[in-house]
C-alpha cells in the first residue's frame, strides 16, 4: 500500500492530492493514508500536508528502491525485482541466500555494506548512502566455463552506463573501472553449478558514487577514488545505477540467448586501459612481465611476454598490474 501511495504521489507531483480521493483510490481509510504519509515521511520523502487541499510530494530521499529508479528503467526483467537494504553484510551473501527462489534479474542492494569483498578476498569500503553496491541474480543456460564473460558484460555496462551520465572511464580487464588511473568500481562473479549446468550465477558491483577522500585509508587512495572526487559533485546515484541496468540488459541478452558478446568486447577494446602497455601477469607466487595485445572474441587477454612468447590469459586466479603499481 505504501509503495501504491507514493506512486500517486509521484504521479502528480506538482498538485495537491486530498485524503479523501487517496483514500477512494485505495480503498482504505483516510487514517490509514495519514499513517502512510508519516512512514514516507520517516524514510526521507519530504511532503507537504495543508488542510482541505491534501498531499504533495516535494521530494524524494537519495535512496535506491525501486521506486526511486522505476522511473529510468527500460529494462525487461533485470531490475524489476529489488531486494532493498539500509545495511547488510554483504549484498552477495544476501543474492546467494535467495537466488534459487528469485527469477533472473532480481537485484540485492544496499545503502551499506558492512562485510563486502572484492576479488580475491579483499575488503571492499562500502559506507553508508555513497556509493552503488548491489548484486545481480542471473541465471544463464550456458557451460560454466563461459560464465567469466558475465563480467565482462558488466564492465562494459558500467563503463556504458557512466557514459549515459556524461563520465568517461576505462576498463581494466577483466573486472575494474579506471578513471584518471585509479578504480571506482568493482565486480565480483560468482556462482552455484552442477558439471556443466549453472543453478544461478551473482554479479556483484561496487560503485565508488560520492565518496569522500576521507573514506579511503591512506593505502587505498593510492588506487581508488570517487566519482565525486573525480567530477567535483555529487553524481545521481538513481540515474546512474538505472543506466547500468539498462545497459548491462542490453549486452546480456545476446549472450544469455546466442553466446553472442560481440558488442561487449567491442567496447572492452575500444576502452580498455591495458591494451598496448606492458604489465605483471600475477598467479600466486609467480610473476612475468609482458604487453598486452588484444582482447580476444572470447574475452581473454592476449600478452606477448618479453621473452617473444605469446599467451592467452583467462580471467580466474590471475592479477594484471601496471609496471609500478595499480595501472
Amino acid at each position: 500500500m505504501k509503495e501504491k501511495i507514493l506512486m500517486i504521489l509521484k504521479q502528480n507531483k506538482d498538485e495537491f492530492l486530498s485524503g479523501e480521493k487517496i483514500s477512494d483510490e485505495f480503498g482504505v481509510s483516510r487514517s490509514a493514508i495519514w499513517k502512510y504519509m508519516n512512514v514516507l515521511k520517516e524514510e526521507g520523502y519530504e511532503i507537504e500536508s495543508i488542510p482541505r487541499k491534501g498531499y504533495r510530494l516535494i521530494s524524494s530521499p537519495d535512496i535506491l528502491t525501486y521506486e526511486e529508479i522505476e522511473e529510468y528503467l527500460t529494462t525487461g526483467f533485470i531490475g524489476r525485482n529489488i531486494y532493498y537494504f539500509d545495511s547488510i553484510s554483504s549484498t552477495n551473501i544476501k543474492a546467494k541466500e535467495i537466488a534459487m527462489e528469485n527469477e533472473e534479474g532480481t537485484i540485492i542492494i544496499a545503502e551499506e555494506q558492512t562485510k563486502g569483498k572484492g576479488r580475491l578476498g579483499r575488503n571492499w569500503t562500502s559506507p553508508k548512502g555513497k556509493g552503488i553496491w548491489m548484486s545481480i541474480i542471473l541465471k544463464p543456460k550456458v557451460d560454466p566455463i563461459k560464465v567469466a564473460k558475465i563480467t565482462l558484460i558488466g564492465a562494459a555496462a558500467v563503463n556504458q552506463g557512466l557514459k549515459d551520465i556524461g563520465i568517461n572511464s576505462y576498463i581494466k580487464w577483466p573486472n575494474d573501472i579506471v578513471i584518471d588511473g585509479k578504480k571506482v568500481c568493482g565486480i565480483l562473479t560468482e556462482m552455484s553449478c552442477e558439471l556443466n549446468m549453472i543453478n544461478y550465477c551473482i554479479m556483484g558491483m561496487g560503485i565508488n558514487a560520492n565518496l569522500n577522500e576521507s573514506d579511503f585509508d591512506e593505502e587505498l587512495s593510492k588506487k581508488a577514488t570517487s566519482l565525486k572526487s573525480i567530477t567535483g559533485n555529487n553524481v545521481d546515484r538513481k540515474k546512474l545505477l538505472a543506466c547500468i541496468l539498462n545497459r548491462f540488459e542490453e549486452l546480456y541478452i545476446p549472450f544469455k540467448e546466442r553466446g553472442d558478446i560481440a558488442k561487449t568486447i567491442e567496447i572492452s577494446r575500444e576502452r580498455s586501459i591495458l591494451i598496448g602497455k606492458r604489465v605483471r601477469i600475477i598467479r600466486g607466487e609467480l610473476e612475468r612481465m609482458g604487453t598486452v595485445v588484444d582482447i580476444d572474441e572470447e574475452g581473454q587477454l592476449i600478452v606477448k611476454y618479453d621473452d617473444g612468447r605469446v599467451e592467452e590469459v583467462f580471467s580466474g586466479e590471475v592479477s594484471v598490474r601496471g609496471m609500478e603499481g595499480y595501472i
